[in-house]
């Protein structure tokens, strides 16, 4: 097993190997070294895969015995889109759950044309996931209405709410036009999660191109072009970092997640032996 010296914990998010079950994910984390994993509990758009853990539920207990035994937690739950027709309390069930299994934020994104009903659905639901001990981290994205870091923050500005937060992903930063620099402007209060992957440096051509880009066409960490150092260096040192690193790949699931996380470990080192380096 690769770990870089002085590595943060990583987690692993549920998209890199969507296909693995919540039970199996946990076990399969653990056997590589991440400490955490995020959970795919929403559907993030019609059609698309998601699992539900109920509160109470025979899979709920073996969860979190799973979790206890392998020494691995729940970081986020994901992903919901607020949308025109959002309703926060809908969501309540799946909050009851990230509860119980100790989640501590939930990830979203923004699309809706409405920026004053979008600041406030967004505050709602920062509000009723108050009320289970997590944040709510909204994401831009290039084909959503938030389409980028900047509006994210100006958003959960907007809304008020201490858990709020903007979820650093490199690669949509960087396909929303945006660059490491973009952080200097945020209150590290605001940024308690960051999403790590690779891509080359040139944007896909068209709208299509990049969402295929985002759902199956990512790249390990330190596999492409983004200035992932130098989002590295800029990041709060509190953030919790996750890889999220979908792949279109025949690879086991298991065999793609362990080239993540040492590709990511890999990075790690890169980063500090340039750090000591810098005059």
């Amino acid at each position: 097993m690769i770990i870089a010296k002085d590595a943060p914990p990583l987690g692993l998010a549920h998209f890199t190997v969507l296909e693995v079950p919540p039970l199996d994910l946990v076990s399969l984390a653990a056997r590589i070294g991440y400490a955490a994993v995020g959970l795919r509990l929403h559907p993030a758009f019609p059609g698309a895969p998601y699992y539900t853990i109920p509160v109470g539920s025979s899979a709920m207990r073996e969860m979190r015995e799973r979790m206890q035994g392998e020494g691995v937690s729940v970081y986020d739950i994901e992903f919901v889109i607020i949308d025109p027709d959002f309703a926060a309390t809908r969501l309540t069930a799946i909050l009851e759950s990230a509860g119980e299994l100790g989640a501590r934020r939930l990830s979203v994104c923004g699309d809706d044309p409405d920026r004053g009903r979008l600041e406030a659905n967004f505050a709602k639901l920062c509000d009723l996931a108050a009320g289970f001990g997590m944040g709510v981290d909204l994401e831009c994205m290039a084909w959503r209405q938030v389409s980028s870091f900047p509006e994210a923050v100006r958003v959960v500005e907007a809304a008020g709410r201490p858990n709020g937060g903007a979820l650093v992903d490199a690669l949509h930063l960087s396909r929303t036009g945006g660059s490491p620099s973009d952080l200097k402007a945020v209150s590290p209060q605001r940024i308690r999660s960051a999403q790590l992957c690779d891509a080359p440096a040139t944007r896909p051509g068209s709208t299509e191109a990049i969402i295929e880009e985002a759902r199956s066409r990512r790249l390990p960490p330190g596999h492409g072009d983004l200035p992932l150092c130098e989002l590295l260096a800029m990041l709060p040192d509190d953030v919790c970092l996750s890889v999220e690193v979908p792949m279109d790949s025949t690879a086991p699931a298991e065999a793609r997640a362990r080239h993540v996380f040492e590709a990511t470990q890999t990075l790690f080192e890169s980063c500090r032996v340039q750090d000591l380096q810098s005059p």
